[in-house]
């Protein structure tokens, strides 16, 4: 589940009876350094963090980094990455196995120069269901943006398959205010 935390989101164990490897379930998905808002989903939104703390940047930081150690499947890292005033508008990247060869990581990075009004860009983990699950293939494809974090949430919610629902994050960003909101969804929590 999601957890805010002095501007932060980190991810906490429903119940921590059952938490046997913490590794690849407790981490930051949401930072925030400066004019940098990044958000991913593991533990490399630290790496990230870090490069950019120290004047490496977003690419340099993922370059560092492959998809999770989780044989088979080799779950795909994703980023996302805004910079108040920067060249682009975001940055998306995804760290994924090359399908068929194991142990050869593919980096995708794409930058969108421009925002447009309520729409976004998506990547996900996996294509559909699998033994092993297949990454997600392509580019990143267009998905509306509601309004509010709100109605997005609530919007998002509702498009997740009830099974495998278990939190949802939505932040949005003034980007002439800097003003940010967070709001958070998690199944066990009312």
């Amino acid at each position: 589940m999601f957890v805010e935390e002095n501007g932060f989101v980190r991810t906490k164990a429903y119940d921590e009876s059952k938490l046997k490897d913490p590794s690849l379930i407790i981490y930051y998905p949401l930072k925030v350094f400066n004019r940098y808002h990044i958000i991913s989903n593991g533990d490399q939104t630290d790496t990230v963090y870090d490069a950019l703390k120290s004047g490496a940047g977003f690419e340099a930081g993922l370059m560092t980094r492959e998809f999770e150690p989780d044989a088979p499947n080799f779950t795909p890292r994703i980023t996302g990455l805004i910079e108040l005033g920067g060249k682009n508008a975001y940055s998306l990247a995804i760290l994924k196995s090359l399908e068929g060869y194991n142990g050869s990581c593919v980096r995708n990075f794409f930058h969108v120069e421009k925002p447009v009004p309520g729409i976004g860009h998506c990547i996900h983990t996996y294509e559909k269901d699998g033994e092993p699950l297949p990454s997600f293939k392509g580019e990143p494809y267009v998905m509306p943006i509601p309004e509010s974090a709100g109605e997005a949430l609530a919007a998002y919610w509702e498009l997740l398959n009830p099974e495998n629902r278990i939190s949802l994050l939505v932040k949005t960003i003034d980007i002439k205010t800097g003003e940010v909101e967070i709001k958070i969804k998690n199944r066990h929590i009312k």
